[in-house]
């Protein structure tokens, strides 16, 4: 009989022979828009901000939704809320549960208002009740404020989503930097409130190592999107100067945490179901690749989803066969991790 891997991969996701016209195409758009913009740290966090809401930036601005709402949930600081956006499903029937996101950006630019297409997405295709979270940025709120504001949203929400929305929070889902955020924020709901269970957590080409140490990041000179030089200023932004070795901190760098020990001490004897989409071409690659091996060693389900010649952040380009398929895996997965919650009761 012969010798098996306790390990296995997909390794045809990693040849060019798989990446796709359309996802070339992509690229190629990218490199050429390269130089167009000025960087974040080079003019500012302030003034490419301002720059992305008037249109000026890499991205074409967002597009507001006349469903989607503005609320605000109490932080843990006396006289201070956190701002959430809210889409509730269209068709008027009961939510299924809480979809909460947490938007990328590397902890310094980005806004909870600038996903409602996402969140209507969610909301319909799983009839959720999809909020994402306007947590504080780096580097004028630094680490641990964007975290505390996750943490105190999505505690609130285990406490009082069926009192609010009529239903419990399901989904924790984050991207980047939010990948970052939710996957800290899930290992807190653990040892917080430890009876409670999330259905899903969606972590999409998480930034879980702010030591860059990864060696896809360590690589990643020439990465498309975001490069190695982009994430070290994104996390020297948002913990400051710091050593290496603290970075280490779970809170920080969340693939550092301690999953087997955690499981351990949890009444629920394991973590919550979790789909990782990270493409191949990603500087994160690795981050995802070690973090969600980690995950199924503790016993617990976690899907890995590569896409081959994706970039960072590639399902935010619309029109693209990359992010459809990563929608419709999303969606699917979601649904099905739905569906098992509530056979559970």
């Amino acid at each position: 009989m012969p010798t098996t891997s306790d390990i296995t991969l997909n390794a045809t996701k990693f040849q060019t022979e798989q990446i796709d016209a359309s996802t070339e195409k992509f690229n190629q758009i990218i490199v050429g828009n390269k130089g167009k913009h000025p960087k974040w740290y080079e003019v500012g966090a302030a003034v490419f901000r301002q720059n992305a809401k008037e249109g000026k930036g890499p991205m074409p601005v967002p597009a507001k939704l006349p469903n989607a709402c503005d609320a605000a949930i109490p932080s843990r600081e006396h006289g201070r809320e956190v701002p959430v956006r809210v889409y509730v499903p269209d068709n008027g029937k009961p939510s299924r549960g809480v979809f909460l996101y947490l938007h990328g950006g590397g902890f310094v630019v980005g806004t909870h208002q600038d996903a409602d297409e996402l969140l209507k997405t969610y909301a319909n295709s799983c009839q959720l009740t999809s909020i994402s979270v306007g947590y504080r940025l780096a580097p004028e709120d630094p680490f641990p404020a964007g975290l505390n504001d996750c943490i105190d949203v999505a505690e609130h929400l285990v406490d009082k989503a069926p009192e609010l929305f009529g239903a419990p929070l399901k989904v924790l889902a984050g991207a980047s930097a939010g990948g970052n955020y939710a996957a800290v924020t899930t290992f807190q709901l653990l040892r917080s409130r430890p009876q409670f269970r999330l259905a899903a957590v969606l972590l999409n080409f998480g930034f879980f190592d702010l030591t860059l140490n990864m060696p896809s990041a360590v690589q990643g000179e020439e990465a498309l999107v975001v490069d190695r030089a982009m994430l070290e200023h994104f996390a020297a932004a948002y913990v400051g100067g710091i050593s290496i070795e603290e970075r280490r901190a779970p809170a920080m760098s969340p693939v550092y945490e301690d999953l087997r020990r955690l499981v351990d001490e949890s009444p629920l004897r394991t973590l919550p179901p979790a789909l990782f989409n990270c493409g191949t071409a990603d500087p994160l690659l690795d981050d995802s690749l070690l973090m969600s091996t980690k995950w199924i060693s503790t016993g617990s389900e976690a899907v890995v989803k590569l896409y081959p010649g994706s970039p960072h952040g590639f399902t935010a380009f619309k029109g693209s066969k990359m992010a459809e398929e990563a929608a419709a895996v999303t969606e699917e997965w979601l649904r099905e991790r739905l569906g098992e919650s509530e056979t559970e009761k």
